[in-house]
């Protein structure tokens, strides 16, 4: 399950929850993996519970993003899953963002 958490929460920090994705085990309840949406490619790490798992990842266009998803998995033989989910996802930090504008400098008396 670990797996198939990270390859949704991949898929969700990309969109809005629609996309595909792969995940590989580290240990138990962490994976890498790599996910494909309408948001671009996404690659991360997700840490996940039973059907539960949050996950950090970085885009093609550099973006930092974050996400959250629930799914249900099964096997398929040769210790591959295959399963349907459903997730969320934000940016959390993105380079290409216009800068604030500064507050201007006081003036002293």
């Amino acid at each position: 399950m670990p797996a198939l958490a990270s390859a949704l929460l991949l898929a969700a920090c990309s969109s809005t929850g629609v996309g595909v994705g792969i995940g590989v085990p580290l240990f138990p309840g962490v994976s890498i993996g790599i996910g494909v949406g309408s948001g671009g490619v996404n690659a991360g790490v997700g840490v996940g519970s039973g059907p539960v798992g949050v996950g950090v990842g970085v885009n093609s266009g550099g973006q930092v993003t974050g996400g959250v998803g629930v799914g249900a998995s099964t096997d398929i033989g040769g210790g591959a899953r295959a399963g349907v989910g459903v997730g969320t996802g934000a940016v959390l930090y993105d380079p290409n963002a216009p800068k604030s504008p500064q507050p201007p400098a006081p003036v002293g008396r």
